[in-house]
């Protein structure tokens, strides 16, 4: 590999010669500052040319990866520090500020080269430069303002498209170059792209429908949105009649939720967790809550006291079931929804139920541990509990 450093001449140029603490830039003649200006020129096209020589020279992966950062960071690192010279009033003069204007142009023209032909090298994690900063922050602004503008007919949507235009104005303003890297830069580009074609006919065909669905697929964990979320759904649940009613409301909206998919590779705040984690906590502590809240509406409480005295009578002589726990909470479940089996509440049917099953792998099961996992099923989980249930059928048409 060679050893030669390729952007020697302008870094000596930035960091030494239009550094106003260490070279007094005005003894420059206007031939010496002519020939600056050319040769910048001529070492963007040299800088170029050897990065493509020393990529040709490389076989592995590793090596080129280095090779194309380190080129990317010392640009970026160059440009930066240039950009900061050129608020300097020793080189605010017509002459010196169009040099350094060149050197800029060069600069960005090197970065760009790299970027755009050696993208699949680049970490997304590097720091953007202050010059691509303006230009995406003028693009973002722009798509930002198309979107502020454009007219929703649902009220919702129109308060959601409020909630991520405040949020994401104050990020892309907020953010100086020294923090925001690319990889938030693109989020922000990928997230208003997709904003811009969801359909807006003002119809629903679920409450997840249209922008909860973009938002929660884009992993769009604002703290704001995610409250307005929340929100949303103890309105619609707050509706209902009674806490029966609220919990069979909220469980039909946890089921649209749970089949909702959440890309864990992006991010719109890297310090937040998962949207979904997020939720899905949430969801189960508020059924949880309305569970408990039936069963201790009821006054018969006598009831729980003989279940809890039948467990310890009936410890030792328990049905054994071959299902595991997450495939009998399944038919359980299905069974109580399907009212089938009826109750005063789910958790009361687990409550009754499981404590006179076990497996062959575990004798005492527990009835809260099942019933959360009747809200989360794996697709084999389901598989086996409808094989079993067919089996049951064919036995039953066999009578």
């Amino acid at each position: 590999m060679n050893s030669i450093y390729p952007l020697e001449w302008l870094d000596i140029l930035i960091l030494e010669t239009f550094n106003s603490k260490k070279a007094n830039i005005q003894l420059l003649s206007e031939r010496d500052l002519s020939l600056i200006s050319e040769n910048v020129l001529i070492e963007s096209q040299k800088v170029q040319l050897q990065l493509k020589k020393e990529f040709f020279s490389l076989h592995k992966k590793s090596e080129i990866r280095l090779l194309v950062r380190k080129y990317h960071s010392t640009i970026i690192f160059l440009l930066d520090t240039i950009i900061e010279s050129q608020q300097d009033e020793m080189f605010k003069s017509d002459s010196i500020s169009k040099i350094i204007t060149t050197i800029i142009s060069s600069l960005d023209e090197m970065l760009s080269f790299v970027e755009n032909r050696y993208s699949n090298y680049l970490s997304l994690d590097e720091r953007v430069p202050v010059t691509c900063l303006i230009v995406y922050r003028k693009e973002l602004s722009l798509k930002l303002n198309k979107l502020k503008n454009r007219k929703f007919i649902d009220n919702s949507d129109i308060r959601i498209i409020a909630i991520i235009v405040d949020v994401l104005s104050k990020k892309i303003q907020s953010n100086t170059g020294r923090k925001i890297t690319y990889r938030q830069i693109f989020y922000l580009k990928d997230l208003l792209k997709k904003l811009d074609t969801v359909s807006d006919s003002g119809e629903r065909s679920n409450f997840n429908s249209g922008l909860h669905e973009l938002l929660i697929a884009q992993n769009f964990n604002c703290p704001i949105y995610i409250n307005y979320y929340i929100d949303q759904i103890i309105a619609d649940t707050s509706t209902q009649g009674n806490s029966n009613d609220k919990l069979n409301r909220l469980l039909f909206h946890y089921k649209e939720f749970s089949q909702l998919i959440s890309n864990e590779k992006v991010t719109f705040d890297p310090s937040q967790h998962n949207i979904k984690y997020v939720l899905n906590n949430w969801f189960k502590h508020e059924i949880g809550y309305l569970e408990r809240r039936i069963d201790l509406s009821f006054e018969d409480k006598e009831i729980f006291k003989s279940a809890d005295f039948s467990v310890s009578v009936l410890k030792d002589n328990k049905v054994e079931c071959i299902l595991s726990t997450d495939q009998m909470a399944l038919v359980i479940r299905a069974a109580d929804e399907s009212r089938i089996i009826k109750a005063k509440s789910m958790n009361y049917i687990f409550k009754t139920i499981v404590p006179h099953l076990s497996t062959p792998q575990k004798k005492d099961l527990s009835y809260d541990a099942m019933r959360s996992k009747s809200y989360v099923a794996e697709e084999r989980d389901k598989e086996i509990a409808i094989k079993a249930l067919e089996r049951m059928i064919k036995h039953i048409k066999g009578f």
